[in-house]
């Protein structure tokens, strides 16, 4: 455990209970936190996103606006692991003010997590393995019933059926990426943003730029990822929310020059989450689009949604649990 996050745990174990006949004010940085905190706190909490869709973490500059929600905040919860980029000083320094928590250290040890050759040392992607995300949920109705002890009940019991829902998800992802055939479950995408998601669903993932998006991929990266795709007769690649599509469409042109042809599979959420208001504004329905466009493109079959997600369709005016 790194200095910063037992200082991070510190501040927000012996931060002082604010009024309760208030909602905690919370500040996340990106979406799936975001939406972790709505699950867990309900109406006991008043959320402010600063990264929402299309927003790329690793580039992100605070703005103005996200310097005065950071001050008015009374918890602060970002991911953590390099993930903010440079974001990450005005974040310890609020660490020195209010409690401040990175939810993924303080969840998933290192040991879980997917190690890398570049200057982050580790893949700061956790959300794309449901399960392995579904851990910072406990953490999430801990920090706030730190802050809002009188909510702790409905927090702890918010919690526990957010949790479920993801643990179903987490299942009905690896039931339908098994559908693709074996030979077909190669996904090609703009970075390197879906290394968990491969590791947990069993499917081979080739970025083409590599962790972060702050350096542009080479000659040498798209042609790599050409050959695989030529070699290995990937019938789809696919575009990110948060990613410009020129890389894919070189890396497109470059398989067509050996001959070969492969199709935009559609576009995947990677670093943020999709419109507010749409169900790819939520977490869950992030990996259940991402998981749907996959698998389709790459011909495997779109198995029902479980019952335990029955409500969240619901809600979207999905069909029921009909995938």
């Amino acid at each position: 455990m790194s200095a910063v996050l037992v200082l991070g745990m510190l501040s927000a174990l012996s931060a002082p209970s604010f009024a309760q006949s208030e909602p905690v004010r919370v500040v996340t940085t990106i979406g799936m936190i975001g939406d972790a905190v709505e699950n867990v706190g309900g109406d006991c909490v008043d959320l402010t996103t600063i990264m929402g869709p299309g927003v790329d973490p690793h580039l992100y500059q605070a703005r103005p606006a996200d310097v005065r929600s950071l001050q008015t905040a009374d918890v602060i919860l970002y991911s953590g692991y390099f993930l903010e980029g440079r974001l990450g000083e005005v974040l310890d320094k609020f660490g020195e003010q209010k409690p401040t928590v990175a939810v993924s250290p303080a969840s998933i040890p290192r040991e879980d997590l997917i190690a890398t050759q570049d200057s982050y040392g580790v893949d700061p992607h956790l959300w794309m393995d449901v399960g392995l995300w579904s851990r910072i949920v406990p953490t999430t109705a801990e920090v706030l019933a730190q802050a809002r002890p009188d909510c702790e009940a409905r927090f702890r019991t918010n919690a526990q059926a957010y949790r479920e829902q993801l643990l179903a998800l987490d299942g009905w992802v690896r039931e339908a990426v098994a559908s693709i055939p074996e030979g077909q479950r190669t996904l090609v995408t703009a970075h390197d943003a879906f290394a968990y998601y491969g590791r947990a669903y069993g499917i081979e993932v080739a970025g083409i730029q590599g962790i972060s998006t702050q350096a542009e991929a080479s000659i040498a990266d798209i042609r790599a990822t050409a050959d695989l795709i030529a070699t290995k007769g990937v019938p789809a690649v696919f575009v990110e929310s948060t990613v410009n599509p020129r890389t894919i469409q070189a890396v497109i042109d470059a398989v067509r020059q050996r001959g070969a042809e492969v199709e935009i599979g559609g576009e995947l959420f990677s670093d943020a989450m999709g419109e507010e208001g749409t169900a790819g504004g939520t977490y869950v329905g992030m990996i259940v689009g991402n998981t749907r466009t996959i698998v389709q493109a790459l011909g495997g079959t779109v198995p029902d949604l479980p019952p335990a997600l029955a409500g969240w369709a619901a809600q979207w005016s999905l069909a029921g649990a009909e995938g």
